[in-house]
C-alpha cells in the first residue's frame, strides 16, 4: 500500500435531514477539503458538489430493507482511503450518532491509527417542525423518548412499552415495517387514541406526512402512500398545529 504524505484522517459528518442548506457550516467546510467522500443513501447528493474537483466520491449506501454495503466493507474502505488519500469524509444522513453507526466507524479508525473527527448533523426528528410538530411543549411534553423501530434481530424495541407509560413525545426511527406492532402495543396499553404522525422526506420539497391516532398508523401510511425512510412521532405535541 502506498501511503499518502498526508496524515490519515476520518471525518464523520452529519448531512442533516435532507435539505442541503441544513448541513452545518463546519460540515460544509470539511467537505470542501475532502480527498474522499464515502456517502450514504440518505445524504443529499447535492452536497457532493461542494467537494473539490479531484475528490473521489464513493456511494456506500444502505437501502432500507434492500441492497446495502456491508459495514465491514465500509470499514475497509475507510482504512484504505485514509492511508492512500488522506482526508476521508464519511457523510451520513441526519446525525451519525443517532442510529447511524458513526461511532462504530470512529472506533474502527482509531484501532488502525487513523485520527478521527466528529461533526454532528441535524437529525430527521428535529425536522418535525416543518410539519408544525415541536418535540417538546410546555405543560404537554417535558421529555423525549427516541426508539429504534427495528433492532438488529428485526424486532421492535421493548423500550417502547416503557415509553408509553410516560407523557413524553415518542420518536421512532426505522419503524415503517413495524406499524402494526406499534399500533397494537399502544392499543394493549389502552392508549390507541394517542395523536401520531408519520413524516417522510422531512425538510425536502416533496415531504409527505399524515396525522391521526396511533391505532390507525397502518391505515394512515397506506392511504397517504408513505413508506421508508420516514420518522414516526407519537404524543400530544402532534395535535398542536392542527
Amino acid at each position: 500500500m502506498v501511503v499518502n504524505d498526508k496524515n490519515p484522517e476520518l471525518f464523520i459528518v452529519g448531512a442533516g435531514p435532507g435539505d442541503v442548506e441544513l448541513i452545518t457550516v463546519k460540515g460544509y467546510k470539511i467537505l470542501q477539503q475532502a480527498d474522499v467522500v464515502l456517502y450514504d443513501n440518505l445524504a443529499n447528493k447535492e452536497l457532493l458538489s461542494i467537494t473539490k474537483d479531484d475528490c473521489e466520491k464513493i456511494y456506500v449506501g444502505k437501502q432500507p430493507y434492500g441492497k446495502y454495503t456491508p459495514q465491514e466493507e465500509i470499514h475497509e474502505l475507510i482504512k484504505h482511503y485514509a492511508f492512500t488519500k488522506g482526508k476521508v469524509v464519511r457523510l451520513k444522513g441526519g446525525d451519525p450518532f443517532i442510529f447511524g453507526r458513526g461511532f462504530e466507524e470512529i472506533l474502527f479508525a482509531r484501532q488502525h491509527g487513523i485520527k478521527t473527527h466528529f461533526v454532528p448533523g441535524i437529525s430527521s426528528m428535529q425536522a418535525s417542525g416543518f410539519d408544525d410538530i415541536p418535540l417538546t411543549h410546555r405543560d404537554i411534553s417535558e421529555s423525549i423518548w427516541v426508539v429504534t423501530g427495528t433492532k438488529k434481530d428485526g424486532s421492535l424495541s421493548a423500550d417502547l412499552r416503557l415509553a408509553i407509560q410516560s407523557n413524553a413525545t415518542v420518536v421512532i426511527y426505522m419503524g415503517m415495517k413495524q406499524l402494526n406492532a406499534i399500533a397494537n402495543t399502544y392499543l394493549e396499553a389502552g392508549k390507541g387514541a394517542t395523536p401520531a404522525a408519520i413524516i417522510q422526506h422531512a425538510s425536502l420539497p416533496f415531504m409527505k406526512s399524515v396525522k391521526g391516532q396511533v391505532q390507525d398508523l397502518p391505515v394512515l401510511a397506506s392511504s397517504g402512500q408513505l413508506t421508508y425512510p420516514a420518522i414516526i412521532i407519537i404524543g400530544a405535541v402532534v395535535g398542536l398545529g392542527l
